[in-house]
């Protein structure tokens, strides 16, 4: 029960950080550990470049990534709907745009 409480909370939190215009930033362990940390500024730029590679949208979060040599993870809304993963490298350019195949 208490898993289930601690899941819902957490999905409340990124549901609010979501609406509120927020970006969500979180590890990509496999056991939930932060894989990378980086800071705030870090995924603020993450957030910049993805958003202008992809000509502007909505960030919905920020994870660390190492798929094609990537170091960043943001997926974006893009303004026509669609939602994409824009994987980047340490230095925010861009390794690869992809559809974001969670829903």
């Amino acid at each position: 029960m208490r898993k289930r409480i601690v899941a819902g909370a957490a999905g409340l939190g990124l549901t609010a950080a979501v609406v509120a215009g927020g970006v969500a930033v979180a590890g990509n362990g496999d056991d939930g550990a932060a894989s990378h940390q980086y800071t705030q500024e870090q995924a603020d730029a993450a957030t910049k470049a993805a958003l202008k590679a992809t000509g502007g949208g909505t960030a919905n979060s920020v994870e660390t990534d190492s798929e094609n040599g990537a170091t960043y993870e943001v997926e974006v809304t893009k303004p026509n709907g669609d939602t994409v993963d824009v994987r980047l490298d340490e230095h925010y350019r861009v390794v690869v745009i992809e559809g974001d195949g969670e829903g």
